[in-house]
């Protein structure tokens, strides 16, 4: 009985629903002979063959285009064999159930054949080293890519873009752990291992290194993930009207009736790229005076402005002489700082300038923007806006690839790691056993981005979110 991992695994690899082709695919180790046998004839590797798969009546399961791929040379570094047959559910499932039951009572040597995991298949090529753990996780981003600025930085990162980056780092992060572990191993020599290399200058060096990718990172994370951003403000401020002209149609209802929105709106857009997730909420007020749903929608308004990632308090140019009106925005002003995550930009937009004539300027608006959600005035710069206050760079857009947060976090831990080495060697006498403590942790934060390092757990967590045949 093989364990879990080396079971040969089976899959429809292509997504659910109808189609002109549906993919059934097999990894596992010495499959020529179930191939063979189950298509009935020997397959060449890496040539398609046209064969009906009957099941143990005779009866036609599909006819199918087979290709068999042998190990080492497979997606997965297993023997891989491929049928591709119609695109119906119903008969790639029996597609499936066919081959399961065929591995179980021909003596073959594949009774364990078993349904995949989600992601398995490209967990498989990890463990095969056909590829690396930043490379694998490529894979659901090409996937799951919103815009072609992602899929193209998704492709930049499954050829090894980041990857090589990362191993650079990491040979010279070697080189430096083993001047000061042969400091520590002669310590007769005192520290001149260390001074004779400058193994300062060579931190300082990485360290700015560090920070390139560390910015390169997060721009690769803001194109894989999008940034939500939040439209909040009071009712009838044009938070509808601005979802509208932000995406291009109609998504929400726009009347002059206060509380037309009753609920949250999400539309995803794309700005130079950048997947943006715009949000329109219910106008924040009072809810003594309002009826039960419209109380609801300004909860989950509230709920929104907690989890933005940027957040668009819109203000109403053409009430700004309305004393009452200013009143309740210099209390919502209050609110909002109070109930917003911290770590989120906040934006003042001024909205309607098409129904003003002259602008006061107040507090907020010297460093807010002016906009007209009617006639699409300022709009272009409120776009550069959102991407500036998430610290999209424009000089690194070429060339970015597809990163994740847990890529962010541990350059992130690098960078603190470096900087504490940098702080031990400062000092009158270096304890050189932190500072090799220090740079250990940042090889093993390193590590941990491409797999080298990396606990079972985090695997589970990483190939489960991968659709099943991939």
């Amino acid at each position: 009985m093989l364990s879990e991992r080396d079971a040969p695994i089976i899959a429809v690899a292509t997504p659910p629903g109808k189609g002109a082709v549906g993919i059934v695919r097999i990894s596992g180790k010495d499959l020529r002979g179930f191939a063979n046998t189950l298509c009935g004839q020997s397959l060449e590797p890496r040539r398609a063959y046209l064969t009906t798969i009957r099941d143990e009546d005779g009866q036609t399961v599909d006819q199918v285009l087979a290709l068999f791929f042998p190990a080492p040379h497979s997606y997965t570094g297993e023997d891989v064999l491929e049928l591709q047959g119609h695109g119906g559910p119903v008969v790639l499932a029996m597609l499936v159930e066919h081959c399961l039951t065929y591995a179980r009572r021909q003596n073959i040597g594949l009774a364990d054949l078993r349904l995949a995991q989600p992601g398995e298949f490209t967990q498989r090529a990890y463990l095969n080293q056909k590829m690396d753990l930043a490379q694998a996780e490529a894979v659901s981003d090409v996937i799951d890519a919103q815009t072609q600025a992602a899929v193209r930085g998704a492709g930049r990162s499954l050829v090894g873009a980041f990857s090589k980056q990362v191993e650079k780092l990491q040979e010279q992060l070697l080189r430096v752990r083993m001047l000061v572990e042969a400091s520590l191993d002669f310590p007769e020599e005192d520290i001149d291992f260390v001074t004779q290399a400058d193994v300062a200058g060579q931190l300082e060096a990485m360290q700015e290194e560090t920070s390139l990718l560390f910015d390169k990172t997060r721009q690769g994370a803001l194109l894989r993930d999008g940034m939500k951003m939040v439209i909040a403000g009071q009712p009838n401020a044009g938070k509808s009207s601005l979802l509208n002209a932000l995406t291009g149609q109609d998504t929400a209802i726009v009347t002059p009736v206060a509380g037309t929105t009753r609920d949250v709106l999400t539309q995803t857009i794309s700005i130079e790229g950048v997947p943006v997730h715009v949000v329109d909420t219910a106008g924040l007020r009072d809810t003594q005076s309002v009826d039960e749903v419209e109380k609801i929608g300004i909860e989950r308004a509230w709920a929104q402005v907690k989890d933005a990632d940027v957040l668009l308090l819109l203000h109403d140019l053409s009430r700004n002489n309305d004393a009452a009106y200013e009143a309740r925005q210099t209390a919502l002003n209050e609110q909002i700082l109070q109930q917003k995550n911290s770590r989120s930009p906040l934006l003042h937009v001024f909205n309607k300038t098409d129904l003003v004539t002259a602008l006061r300027e107040s507090a907020d608006q010297q460093a807010a923007m002016c906009i007209s959600a009617k006639t699409g005035q300022g709009l272009p710069e409120l776009r550069a806006r959102l991407l500036q206050s998430v610290g999209w760079l424009a000089e690194h857009q070429e060339g970015v690839f597809s990163a994740r947060q847990r890529h962010v976090q541990a350059l992130e831990q690098v960078q603190i790691h470096i900087a504490q080495a940098l702080g031990v060697l400062q000092t009158p006498s270096p304890a050189l056993d932190l500072l090799a403590e220090e740079l250990r942790c940042a090889q093993q934060q390193l590590s941990c981005l491409t797999g080298t390092m990396t606990a079972d757990d985090l695997l589970g967590d990483i190939f489960s979110r991968f659709c099943i045949g991939k």
